[in-house]
């Protein structure tokens, strides 16, 4: 049977045994984030993994199109694995103010849609939209909203059987009001 049944509508059927591991991969590795186990949680990741969270501006409803950063424009982060992995060396040193003491944060996740990948059977996209709210210290609130898409990779030998080889994280909103970003997305 095949893992992905076609359609010429914009929507893509996949084996429900499929879409559920997915969404327990993507579970597993929030709880990894909110738990503070960053070392396992970089290791969901592909060595050449793209972590990418480009900018919003307001735009006009004829200027859509422009409202999210392309790919050669500014970016709230566009990380390679060696720049995730310095960062959460970075936290270990106990060194990063703003993450001393650590923010908590809790990722719900939800609307998880799957496309195939065409010619690459081993890889799959995964849009998922998620809130995501983070506290610190007694008063320091923020709530992110937004949606992630994933290019994930087959990896028997990984933890929930999937890698992630690129993620675009996209936030509904154009302003930030938090004092800093470091926590992981």
């Amino acid at each position: 049977m095949p893992r992905f049944k076609q359609h010429t509508d914009p929507f893509v059927l996949v084996d429900p045994a499929l879409q559920h591991e997915v969404e327990q991969f993507l579970y597993l590795e929030a709880e990894l984030l909110d738990d503070w186990k960053f070392d396992d949680w970089l290791k969901l990741f592909t060595e050449d993994v793209h972590y990418w969270m480009p900018t919003r501006s307001n735009r006009l409803l004829r200027e859509r199109h422009l409202e999210i950063s392309a790919a050669d424009e500014i970016a709230f982060f566009d990380e390679t694995h060696e720049h995730l992995q310095q960062r959460l060396d970075r936290l270990a040193t106990g060194l990063a103010w703003s993450e001393e003491p650590p923010t908590r944060t809790r990722h719900l996740l939800t609307n998880v849609r799957i496309r195939p990948v065409e010619d690459l059977p081993d890889e799959l996209d995964a849009k998922v939209n998620f809130l995501l709210y983070a506290n610190r210290l007694e008063k320091d609130v923020i709530v992110f909203a937004g949606e992630f898409t994933n290019r994930l990779r087959r990896s028997p030998d990984t933890l929930g059987g999937w890698q992630i080889a690129r993620r675009k994280i996209v936030l509904d909103q154009s302003t930030l009001l938090a004092g800093g970003l470091s926590i992981f997305f």
